[in-house]
């Protein structure tokens, strides 16, 4: 269920307000760090915890994400900028799967020969889709560039189903809640468990124990989680050993 993430920004391993990346002012930074992303997905490696992601948030952050893959190769995910022209380099590098999100969208609308494209590259079982979204309308829209542009791709079963063809897992950040703590979107996740047909990983707005248990109680187990600012380990109150602990306790209960 538990999935660990590491953000890159300007080389180093932070902790981000997603939704305030943008050009021109600087993010909201909950955490930021001198430790590599190697020490981290050391440390992910030594507890087991597979299929995680690295994002590289902008330029400058190739470096520290190739030696972070060299040090469990197979065991992370990659995402960040990710095209046709640099997509299999990443898989090389150690990457288990690439992570695509704004490639795949033009002016507002999923663009299906650039997925396409993309799946028999890399192939299907390689390619990570990410569909973060936000809520406006009554609905939940696919978001891209930084999470600053809403497209017209709705989260919902019929889109899951099609998308599902091209992809081996979907990655989805609540982006309204993300990197908040101020609790999980509950709606979203019972979206996702009762529509997503493959694989599926939530992030955002984790704060607790007890949000991980709600995660759990509304997916019914069928959502992996991603933790980042509220785990100690990037500066949070929740201890990376309890949650790493408690997550198992959930999946052998």
């Amino acid at each position: 269920m538990l999935r660990p993430c590491i953000d890159l920004h300007e080389g180093r391993v932070k902790q981000i307000v997603g939704s305030t990346l943008r050009d021109g002012s600087p993010p909201v930074t909950n955490f930021q760090t001198d430790r590599s992303a190697a020490h981290y997905v050391r440390l992910y490696k030594a507890d087991g915890l597979q299929g995680g992601h690295i994002i590289m948030l902008g330029a400058g952050n190739e470096q520290a994400a190739r030696e972070a893959l060299a040090t469990w190769p197979g065991g992370m995910q990659i995402g960040g900028g990710i095209n046709p022209e640099n997509a299999r380099d990443w898989l090389d590098a150690g990457a288990s799967h690439v992570i695509v999100t704004s490639y795949v969208f033009q002016e507002g609308a999923i663009d299906w020969k650039r997925l396409e494209e993309m799946a028999e590259l890399v192939g299907r079982q390689r390619l990570v889709l990410d569909l973060s979204c936000r809520f406006q309308n009554d609905c939940y829209y696919v978001v891209t560039d930084r999470w600053q542009t809403f497209t017209h791709l709705r989260i919902n079963g019929e889109n899951l189903l099609k998308l599902a063809e091209f992809a081996d897992e979907f990655l989805v950040h609540a982006a309204d809640v993300e990197g908040k703590q101020q609790g999980v979107d509950l709606e979203l996740i019972s979206l996702l468990a009762a529509s997503s047909p493959i694989p599926t990983t939530y992030a955002g707005g984790v704060r607790s124990l007890d949000d991980m248990r709600q995660v759990w109680r509304v997916s019914r187990g069928r959502l992996e989680l991603t933790i980042g600012s509220a785990l100690d380990i990037f500066g949070g109150p929740i201890p990376y050993r309890q949650a790493v602990d408690f997550d198992r306790e959930l999946r052998t209960a």
